[in-house]
C-alpha cells in the first residue's frame, strides 16, 4: 500500500487513529541471551542523524551480535569513536552517512519545528531515489542478511527494494514526532509524514523499547528490556578517582549540550553539594562546586556515581537513570513528542521530578535537588536489552522468515498477546 499516496492531504489525526494496528505483540523477559552462532551473518545498522542517544544503545546491540561472531556495518553520523571506543573488532565496519536529521535543535531545550521537516526534506526526500539505488547497491555488495534500523526509515525501503528482510529497534518512530510539526509547517509537508509511514511499513517487525510511543505504521511488535550501558567502574572508585567523599551530595549536570550563554553560579546547589559537568567547554568558567569531567568521559559510570542527575528527557537519560536507580531532575522541553511518554516510565517507578525551566535559568535549584534526593527509585525490570535484542535479530537473519507465533513455542518470551 502506497501511504503517502493515498492518504496525501489527509489530517494527522486521521493517521494517529487509522494507519497500522499492531497484529502481533510479544514480550521478552530479562533473561534472554544470545550466543555464538554456527552460522556467520552480515548485519547493516543504520542510526538516526538525532543526537547520541541512538548510536549508544545501538553500540551495545552491535557489540554482542559481534561477540556471537557476526559482521556489524554500521550507517551512521555520529563520530567513529562512539563505536570504536567501545567495541575494537575488524567485525565493525563504519560507514559515514547521513539519512535522516532527527528534530533540529536550536539548543538544547529548543526544537524548530519548520526547520526539522524542511532539513528532513532536503536530506531524505528531495534526493530519495538517488538514496534508494544507492543503499540497494551498497547492501548487496555486503552480501547483507538483515538491515536494522533505529530509526532510519528509508533504511526499511532500501531493505525491501534489496530483498532483504529488516526490523526496527526503537522508542518512537519520525512519523509521530513529526505529525505535531505539520501543524505549525503546514499542508506542504503532509506527504513527508506519510512517506515516513510507508517506509516503516517495510519493516518485518519492530523490536519496542520501554517508554514506547503510538507507533502505527508498524503492525508486529515484540516487546523488549531497557538497552542501557554496562558500568565499568564502582561508585567508589569513580568518587576516589575524582576527589569527593562517598558522604558528598552529588549531582551530574547532563544536557548534551548547554543553552548558548548561560553560566552556572555557585548559589545553584543547595550548600555542600558538588555537581559533575558534562560537555563543558575548556573555556567555560565554573564555580568551585562544579567539576568539568573530560569530554570522553564514560557517562554512565559517572551517573551511577551521583546521588541525582540534572537533566533533559531523552531515551538515554531515562534508561540509565532507572537502571541505576539516579533520582532525575528533568527540564521539560516542547516539540518533542517521546517525552511525556518516557516521563510517565520515569515517574511510575518514583524515578523523576520536574524542575521548571524558569528555576533552571534562575538557578532556584536546591529544593528539586533535595527532593530529589528522598526519592527511591524503583525500576526491577530488565535492562539487557541489548544482548536480548541482538539474540533476537540473530535469530531473525538465520530464519529470514521470523514467525511470532513459532516464536512464542521456541523461546521463553514473557506474557505473550496476539492482538487481532
Amino acid at each position: 500500500m502506497n501511504f503517502a499516496r493515498q492518504f496525501a492531504g489527509t489530517p494527522i489525526s486521521f493517521y494517529h487513529r487509522n494507519i497500522g494496528f499492531y497484529k502481533k505483540k510479544l514480550k521478552i523477559g530479562d533473561g534472554y541471551r544470545i550466543s555464538a552462532s554456527s552460522k556467520h551473518l552480515v548485519f547493516a545498522y543504520y542510526v538516526t542523524g538525532h543526537g547520541f542517544g541512538h548510536a549508544t544503545r545501538v553500540v551495545e546491540v552491535a557489540r554482542h551480535l559481534i561477540s556471537a561472531g557476526h559482521d556489524v556495518h554500521v550507517v551512521t553520523a555520529a563520530p567513529e569513536f562512539v563505536f570504536t571506543s567501545v567495541i575494537q573488532s575488524p567485525r565493525l565496519y563504519i560507514r559515514r552517512v547521513l539519512l535522516d536529521c532527527g528534530a533540529v535543535q536550536a539548543d538544547a531545550l529548543t526544537v524548530d519545528r519548520i526547520a526539522s521537516l524542511e532539513k528532513y526534506s532536503e536530506i531524505a526526500v528531495t534526493p530519495r531515489a538517488s538514496i534508494l539505488a544507492k543503499e540497494v547497491k551498497w547492501l548487496s555488495s555486503i552480501n547483507a542478511d538483515l538491515v536494522v534500523s533505529d530509526v532510519v526509515p528509508v533504511a526499511c525501503r532500501a531493505a525491501a527494494d534489496a530483498g532483504i528482510p529488516s526490523v526496527c529497534v526503537t522508542n518512537f518512530s519520525w512519523d509521530f514526532i513529526y505529525s505535531e510539526y505539520v501543524m505549525a509547517a503546514g499542508y506542504r509537508h503532509h506527504s513527508v509524514i506519510w512517506q515516513i509511514a510507508e517506509d516503516y511499513s517495510h519493516c518485518k517487525f519492530l523490536l519496542r523499547l520501554p517508554g514506547y510511543c503510538p507507533m502505527p505504521a508498524f503492525r508486529d511488535v515484540i516487546d523488549v528490556p531497557l538497552i542501557v550501558r554496562g558500568l565499568r567502574k564502582s561508585r567508589n572508585e569513580v568518587r576516589r578517582e575524582l576527589g569527593i567523599g562517598n558522604d558528598v551530595k552529588t549531582a551530574i549536570f547532563n544536557f548534551g549540550g548547554q543553552p548558548a550563554g548561560w553560566k552556572l553560579k555557585k548559589e545553584f546547589l543547595p550548600d555542600g553539594w558538588l555537581c559533575l559537568v558534562c560537555g563543558a567547554k575548556e573555556n567555560q568558567d565554573l564555580p568551585p562546586n562544579f567539576i568539568r569531567l573530560a569530554k570522553d568521559v564514560y557517562t554512565p559510570d559517572m551517573i551511577a556515581a551521583s546521588d541525582c542527575m540534572i537533566g533533559k528527557i531523552g531515551y538515554g537519560t531515562v534508561s540509565e537513570a532507572l537502571a541505576y536507580k539516579i533520582p532525575f531532575v528533568f527540564v521539560r522541553r516542547d516539540y518533542f513528542n517521546e517525552e511525556p511518554f518516557l516521563r510517565n516510565l520515569l515517574e511510575c517507578y518514583k524515578g523523576g521530578i520536574e524542575m521548571p525551566i524558569k528555576d533552571m535559568f534562575s538557578g532556584h535549584w536546591t529544593p528539586h535537588l533535595q527532593n530529589a534526593a528522598n526519592l527511591k527509585p524503583s525500576y526491577e525490570g530488565g535492562t539487557n536489552g541489548g544482548e536480548a535484542v541482538a539474540r533476537v535479530i540473530q535469530d531473525i537473519a538465520i530464519a529470514k522468515s521470523y514467525a511470532p507465533t513459532k516464536i512464542k513455542l521456541e523461546y521463553p518470551f514473557v506474557l505473550p498477546q496476539i492482538h487481532n
